[in-house]
């Protein structure tokens, strides 16, 4: 990848990396990078609790007006058209499910031991997670891969082989 790209979507499952590769793309471009669960999920006392549509819509709205950024998550409905719209590159990571339950269950356990900052979760949230995974990688995923159709000519997918250091 050059710098020639000043406004990057990288979407995926939990676990996948996104967050990983948004950090080291605008680490190596100098390019902000946002976290579209920091817009969704109100991270007060309790998990699982979601922002109203309205303020998440200001939020994303806000980011999209700077000259670049990234932009990482899991989310592609209506919503979120925009974010691809804009996009001059589209990284999709296409981890397979067991590298992201992996993952996922290494991040809980370094967050629970103090090691990793991150969200409050439980271990109830985690099989959640571990559920969503399954989920995503057989319905959500082909999903995905319908809506980015139309953007094909800017959509990049990274899968196990060619994302291994994410």
């Amino acid at each position: 990848m050059t710098n020639n790209y000043k406004k990057i979507r990288i979407i995926g499952c939990s676990g996948s990396g996104k967050t990983f590769f948004s950090k080291y793309l605008s680490n190596k471009y100098k390019i902000p990078h946002f976290d579209l669960d920091d817009i969704v999920w109100d991270n007060c006392e309790f998990y699982g609790v979601k922002k109203d549509k309205e303020s998440r819509k200001l939020l994303l709205n806000n980011i999209l007006k700077n000259e670049s950024w990234i932009i990482e998550g899991i989310y592609y409905k209506k919503w979120v058209a925009q974010t691809f719209d804009d996009a001059d590159i589209i990284y999709v990571l296409n981890i397979p499910a067991y590298i992201c339950i992996y993952r996922v269950i290494k991040r809980f356990i370094k967050r629970k031991l103090h090691i990793e900052k991150g969200r409050k979760e439980s271990f109830k949230s985690l099989v959640s997670l571990i559920n969503w995974i399954y989920h995503y990688n057989t319905k959500e995923f082909p999903a995905v891969s319908i809506i980015l159709q139309e953007y094909r000519s800017k959509v990049i997918y990274l899968h196990k082989k060619t994302a291994e250091f994410i």
